[in-house]
């Protein structure tokens, strides 16, 4: 075969081709050398000689393919086997047949058509006319094969469609292939354009379709709701929104999923809403899952259609945290508030994954009703109880006598009050309540394991950061460093031969670390059994550490006294003033009130209150509680006797009651807020240099929010303050903007 350009007769090739042509349409037998010269023959007339036939050669084959689609037009119309088969048969046929036809004209399309097509620009601006336009062979087929058929069968071609899918929603099954192949080839023969090549399909038979299926789910929607309850109807809606999901796979192209499902869920669920939504409240506090799993499914597709639920859903929460919260009676409270909260809470938690399958908007209510109840106020004028009660509930978790419970099983509570811990907006109150119980603690050495200690503050500084924690971690290293110290003073009580006749130890605490109130420190004359101790100490710790002063905390030790004048040896573990008081009964057997004052210079207030615990321990004998006066005497009990041979006293401080502690500790809070306001002011103005009064309260309380809500007028307090101190000014020529002080 020679490639080489020649003379063609174009109306004996053109016949030849025709007949060709035919065989390709209709899907007949066509040889393979047949289909190879006829290959030769549509390239000999693209570079026929003198001059190409290609023009010629595509208005032919645009006159046969519109002859073809015409007389199939008339066959199909005619056809006993009813419309929508017959369309389907032929459009099987003709569009298999118009691929090969297209596979022919291969060098047409490449080499002739494709030069010959306008640009996006000629069409844009009207230089030329999309009717003009040269389609290749594969796409004038398609384009002939719309125009002539489709366009003139559309209105029945749709209503059967319908009728059909319609039957099929009342139980009828029409045929399956023949439908999906009619409603096919309206997005087929469109399918080759660049832009909307879905506009034919969405014009005739999807718009139609949408509006059909509207008016008929809004019919059926008043027939469930009269007779059906709002359960039977959620669920019998569920039901036709999956059985019309799967109709619409059957039939239609997959653009038209979402929205055939958007057009059912506007007429069953969004025109229902207000029903729907009233029954939201009842299946909420009836805690009915299946119902409201029912009911989520239904209103979550729909554009704020689940804010009623959620905002019922949270409502709940709320009020059943809060009747457990108020409903709390007996004598440990905190253990009852964190678990009963902590039930609340893993209780919705597992409700809202079964039910409304995890959704962040359901567990966001959760969260928003936890804050609620965790930080309600019962009296606005008092401050919320929780941050206390969750660290006295640590407290007793992390002290040695925790009842029953294993290391293990305390590391899993403390790893739960975390999720109480994170609602609570005054974290800086639980912050300060723990570091006084975890100071008692350390002190005392009433921790259960110094392991655990830490890592519950590990979980406190993964909650809040390090800055949260950094204090309850410099008590610690106290506790350690002190070790060490006491170490060290041993081998040098050993170096130097000093014997001070008792056994000695001492904790050496940063005065900025450890929550120690000085204000119930009385004066206090140090018993001669300890002057020498104290003395050693003193110039032990003076030649490690120059420069650092040494305030004694008596108030906070604790003395073991071994009484050897009673029947049996005991050995008593007692506060630093008790013991001093029991020791001026060496020399003694009975002394008066001015006695033991002026020998341990303790002021009235303290000096009664520990007469008055020695005597509850009956260790001392005299006048009644309510009697103590500068006047009374006191007296060994030598017929003292104890079923335990080693025992503790209860500690003067201990009986102070826990409501002044409470106060004195809220006061403190009060204190350290302003500071932290101030300081966060002035670090936000020497960024920001000027800065207008809202935008500097805003970034104020985003700076808090961490460790606690802020005050609005608190803030104010603190730029006035901040003012006074020269910190900041007020911007000249303008009321509401401040400026930084170099």
């Amino acid at each position: 075969m020679s490639l080489k350009p020649k003379e063609v007769d174009f109306k004996a090739t053109w016949a030849l081709l025709s007949e060709t042509i035919e065989g390709v349409i209709t899907l007949g037998h066509v040889d393979r050398h047949v289909w190879n010269d006829r290959f030769t023959e549509v390239y000999a007339l693209c570079v026929a000689l003198p001059e190409p036939l290609g023009d010629e050669l595509y208005q032919e084959t645009k006159d046969f393919l519109e002859r073809h689609v015409n007389k199939l037009h008339e066959l199909v119309l005619s056809s006993q086997e009813g419309l929508l088969v017959a369309y389907h048969k032929y459009w099987m046929q003709y569009s298999k047949g118009i691929n090969y036809l297209n596979k022919l004209y291969m060098y047409l399309n490449t080499q002739h058509i494709k030069k010959n097509k306008f640009n996006e620009a000629d069409l844009q601006y009207g230089r030329a006319e999309l009717s003009d336009q040269m389609l290749e062979i594969g796409e004038l087929g398609l384009d002939l094969w719309k125009k002539n058929m489709i366009e003139k069968l559309r209105e029945n071609l749709v209503h059967l469609l319908l009728e059909g899918i319609r039957s099929d929603r009342l139980g009828d099954t029409p045929n399956q292939p023949v439908f999906h192949g009619v409603i096919q080839s309206f997005v087929q023969v469109e399918e080759y354009k660049k832009n909307l090549p879905l506009s034919l399909y969405q014009t005739i038979f999807e718009m139609p379709f949408l509006k059909d299926t509207g008016e008929y789910y809004t019919l059926e929607a008043n027939r469930l709701l009269q007779e059906n309850d709002c359960s039977q109807y959620i669920e019998r809606v569920l039901q036709k929104l999956d059985d019309e999901n799967l109709r619409s796979r059957k039939y239609l192209h997959p653009s038209s999923y979402p929205r055939v499902t958007q057009e059912c869920q506007q007429r069953m669920v969004a025109d229902h809403l207000q029903f729907l939504h009233g029954e939201c409240k009842r299946m909420v506090q009836q805690e009915a899952c299946t119902d409201l799993h029912h009911m989520y499914l239904l209103l979550k597709s729909i554009p704020s259609g689940a804010e009623a639920l959620i905002l019922e859903v949270q409502k709940h929460i709320t009020k059943i945290g809060l009747d457990v919260v108020n409903n709390l009676r007996g004598d440990n409270i905190p253990q009852l508030f964190v678990e009963s909260l902590l039930a609340v809470h893993g209780k919705y938690n597992t409700l809202i994954k079964d039910v409304f399958n995890g959704d962040q908007q359901f567990i966001g209510a959760l969260d928003k009703a936890c804050a609620a109840v965790i930080n309600f106020k019962g009296n606005p004028k008092l401050a919320c109880r929780s941050p206390e009660l969750l660290a006295k509930y640590c407290d007793s978790l992390l002290k040695k006598n925790a009842k029953t419970c294993t290391e293990n099983e305390v590391e899993d509570k403390l790893s739960q009050s975390i999720t109480i811990f994170k609602y609570i907006d005054d974290k800086d109150v639980f912050q300060k309540f723990y570091a006084k119980m975890l100071a008692k603690r350390l002190i005392y050495g009433q921790s259960m394991t110094m392991d655990a200690e830490e890592a519950m503050i590990n979980k406190l500084k993964q909650a809040c950061g390090y800055e949260f924690t950094s204090k309850l971690h410099r008590m610690f290293t106290d506790v350690s460093v002190s070790v060490d110290l006491n170490s060290n003073f041993s081998t040098y009580l050993r170096t130097n031969e000093i014997d001070l006749g008792v056994n000695f130890n001492i904790s050496v605490l940063q005065a900025g670390a450890w929550p120690l109130a000085q204000t119930s420190v009385s004066p206090f004359a140090i018993p001669q059994e300890l002057e020498k101790s104290v003395q050693k100490f003193e110039t032990f710790y003076s030649t490690r550490f120059s420069g650092r002063k040494l305030t004694w905390l008596h108030h906070l030790s604790h003395a073991e006294l071994k009484l050897c004048y009673l029947k049996k040896p005991y050995i008593v573990t007692m506060g630093t003033y008790q013991m001093a008081v029991l020791l001026l009964f060496e020399t003694a057997d009975s002394l008066a009130y001015t006695e033991i004052s002026e020998s341990t210079k303790l002021n009235d207030e303290q000096l009664t209150k520990q007469l008055q615990s020695l005597q509850e321990s009956k260790l001392l004998l005299g006048p009644s509680e309510k009697n103590i006066s500068q006047h009374s005497s006191f007296a060994l009990n030598k017929d003292y006797s104890n079923k335990r041979t080693k025992f503790k006293l209860t500690a003067v401080l201990q009986k102070e009651t826990t409501q002044q502690e409470t106060e004195q500790t809220h006061v403190s809070v009060e204190e350290d807020r302003k500071l932290y306001l101030q300081a966060a002011i002035v670090r936000i103005m020497k960024a920001r240099k000027i800065l207008r009064h809202n935008g500097l309260i805003q970034e104020v309380i985003n700076q808090a929010k961490n460790r606690f809500v802020p005050n609005i007028s608190m803030i104010k307090k603190c730029i006035e303050a901040l003012i006074d101190k020269q910190y900041i000014e007020r911007t000249p020529n303008s009321t509401d903007e401040y400026s930084y002080v170099a």
